[in-house]
């Protein structure tokens, strides 16, 4: 099976994976053991694959990377008050 992402989907998955695997809240949101075995395999892959990680400038480039994609989601995950 093979995903396909953009490389602003990439670091910004590969960001957010990194900052929410080692909470106790999100061990407790993963029911199923198993489930970690694709989860490693992602994060992995992806922290492999991305040079940005390393760059002195990542915060910039992780920031436009979010900035890009919010901008084609339009209203899509907005919250509503």
């Amino acid at each position: 099976m093979n995903i396909e992402l953009t490389g602003d989907q990439a670091l910004v998955l590969s960001d957010w994976l990194d900052r929410v695997m080692h909470r106790e809240d999100f061990s407790d949101l993963v029911d199923d053991r198993a489930v970690w075995s694709a989860l490693l395999k992602i994060s992995g892959t992806l922290e492999t694959g991305l040079p940005q990680i390393f760059d002195s400038n990542y915060s910039d480039q992780l920031e436009a990377a979010r900035e890009r994609l919010i901008s084609k989601l339009g209203d899509f995950g907005k919250s509503t008050p």
